[in-house]
């Protein structure tokens, strides 16, 4: 059988004798064949035209984005996570420069010397300086003139070198200069404005004084010794000024104090002083928080779930 252009069906070659048995509405022969013609709108396949509607475009768009809508975030939570990670992985590493310090010399090193306004014009130089060679970057230390001060033109050029290891990978940042000094989202813990004044300063990163295993009465496992402390204006690796006493909960410092703040949702990333790394959430408890930062206030409370 074949279709006609008008709509009619040709079936060839059948004899005029079976034409009353076929019994065909609208059946006729030409020149041979059966040509049967079917009513109604035209059925050929080649003029059918397959396309989506405007609604049935607009249904399949919306089923997309909603499937996106919910995608998205999770795809955010797990590269958080991996960020979380890393930022983790940094404060191990210092952690483990801090160590081999105190294996090299027997003691931590100070927080900082010569720290400005105690010391007018001092030197201002920070732990985070110090440790250099035990992370890897002997290069940096020794570009570094100890002599003079951490802003001093001689030091200009070697302060303004990055650090990949006092960087967070989930700070969002300009630039990671502050104000013309490579950037360190570490801090050292100077003590606790909690619950006291912190004088003397309790921390185990203290002014012009290195502070040993022996010194930390509280125990290792259950003291801070570093920190976020976020894209603080004065977060310079070479600045002695990234030390802090804690007086906010985490994450809720204002700008222009220096505490324990990241842009992890949730709170911020610390290192203990037996080198552990613990992520401390913003609902933690504020009396166990400054017990944490100080190094012998002999507190007493539950070891953290890590």
């Amino acid at each position: 059988a074949r279709r006609g252009r008008s709509g009619s069906v040709s079936i060839p070659k059948v004899s005029q004798s079976c034409s009353p048995a076929l019994k065909l509405p609208g059946a006729i022969w030409v020149d041979g064949y059966l040509r049967v013609m079917v009513s109604g709108p035209r059925v050929e396949r080649d003029a059918q035209r397959v396309a989506f509607t405007m609604v049935e475009l607009m249904v399949v768009l919306a089923i997309i984005g909603i499937l996106i809508s919910l995608l998205l975030p999770a795809v955010q939570a797990v590269r958080e996570a991996g960020r979380r990670m890393r930022c983790q992985n940094n404060l191990h590493q210092i952690g483990i420069a801090l160590h081999n310090y105190h294996a090299a010399f027997r003691k931590f090193p100070p927080g900082g010397i010569e720290v400005r306004p105690q010391w007018p014009g001092g030197k201002q130089l920070a732990w985070s300086a110090f440790v250099l060679p035990f992370l890897e970057q002997t290069a940096t230390y020794d570009r570094i003139n100890f002599d003079y001060a951490f802003d001093d033109p001689l030091n200009a050029e070697v302060a303004a070198t990055p650090i990949e290891t006092y960087l967070c990978p989930s700070t969002t940042r300009i630039s990671i200069l502050h104000r013309g000094r490579a950037a360190s989202d570490y801090g050292g813990i100077y003590g606790e404005r909690i619950v006291s004044r912190n004088n003397p300063p309790s921390g185990v990163m203290i002014h012009d004084r290195a502070i040993r295993f022996r010194d930390i009465i509280d125990g290792t496992a259950r003291t801070l010794m570093v920190s976020e402390d976020a894209d603080f204006p004065d977060g310079q690796w070479i600045n002695a000024w990234n030390l802090f006493d804690q007086a906010f909960p985490i994450n809720r410092a204002p700008k222009f104090e220096n505490d324990i703040r990241s842009m992890h949702p949730g709170g911020a990333n610390g290192l203990f002083a037996d080198g552990s790394v613990s992520f401390l959430t913003e609902e933690m408890d504020l009396e166990l928080l400054a017990s944490l930062c100080t190094r012998n206030g002999r507190e007493t409370h539950p070891d953290l779930e890590r």
